[in-house]
């Protein structure tokens, strides 16, 4: 059987090496990394990948796209699929900031623990690329979702960055302290913390007294966390008729996603693991 291969293609000047442990994880025999790579210079590795084994041995060879930077990984997505012709294509996972498996892996859990159509769901701190991203699923889902900013500019960029991308409507609200992000979250069943690493985006009072709320998520793993009181192992823990879903309670799941995603590259050689497929995958596991 050839080696399975991994070309970890990353925008950013050096390879993740969170990315570079899970490919080995999720089975590769090999992860080659390439840094700095961008939509006008990637079309020679993906002719290197795509020409150089046979049709039954092409599914031993894939990509994966990563950086920083979403906006980033989705262009050179599209340029990658854009090398692809007939038989001529390999399987392709993109995971830029771990947003999409995180996001993935959030939003099902969520999903299990309660019908997420037709209710208000608010993506706290939502202008950054797992914030979008789960907020793009939510909506996909069924949800009314809004994300909140700092700046109403910047938030309105990413809420129509968001229904571009995922063909839904998503509203920007501007909240630049606790009181505004309590106001944005009052009447919302999900409320969902996605911002920078050791902020407070909504205090425990502010989500427990709210009549309406019954799923809240934070995905920041150190203290303070994004939603006050709750902790960061809580995988459906009740508080209170309350359902609470901690960083480490998501990030369980998000590790095994991400390297189930990667096994199942080599399954076939025509796969293309962004959002949505990966949504799917990850509601099989929930």
């Amino acid at each position: 059987m050839p080696a399975k291969l991994l070309f970890q293609l990353d925008t950013d000047a050096h390879p993740s090496v969170f990315d570079t442990v899970v490919g080995y994880d999720g089975g590769a025999d090999q992860v080659i990394g390439h840094s700095g790579v961008t939509p006008e210079s990637v079309g020679g590795l993906v002719e290197g990948a795509i020409f150089t084994r046979g049709a039954k041995e092409k599914r031993f060879t894939a990509l994966f796209l990563g950086g920083a930077s979403m906006a980033a990984g989705q262009a050179l997505l599209d340029a990658v699929r854009g090398k692809f012709y007939g038989g001529f294509r390999v399987s392709v996972m993109l995971d830029s900031n771990g947003a999409n498996t995180t996001a993935a892996a959030g939003v099902a859990l969520l999903a299990k623990a309660s019908p997420i159509a037709g209710k208000r769901a608010v993506v706290l701190g939502g202008t950054g690329p797992v914030g979008m991203r789960v907020a793009g699923l939510l909506a996909l889902e069924g949800a009314h979702v809004s994300i909140t900013g700092r700046k109403l500019d910047r938030t309105q960029a990413a809420a129509d960055a968001v229904g571009r991308r995922f063909a839904v409507q998503v509203g920007a609200v501007e909240a630049a302290d606790d009181a505004a992000r309590a106001r944005a979250a009052d009447g919302c069943a999900i409320i969902y913390a996605a911002g920078a690493i050791g902020h407070q985006l909504i205090a425990q009072a502010d989500w427990q007294s709210n009549a309406s709320a019954q799923l809240v998520a934070d995905v920041n793993p150190e203290p303070p966390f994004g939603i006050g009181g709750i902790a960061a192992n809580d995988r459906a823990r009740d508080y209170d008729g309350k359902l609470a879903f901690g960083a480490l309670g998501i990030g369980g799941l998000k590790l095994r996603l991400h390297r189930a995603c990667i096994g199942r590259l080599f399954e076939q050689n025509d796969l293309v693991l962004d959002a949505e497929a990966i949504l799917a995958i990850a509601k099989e596991m929930a």
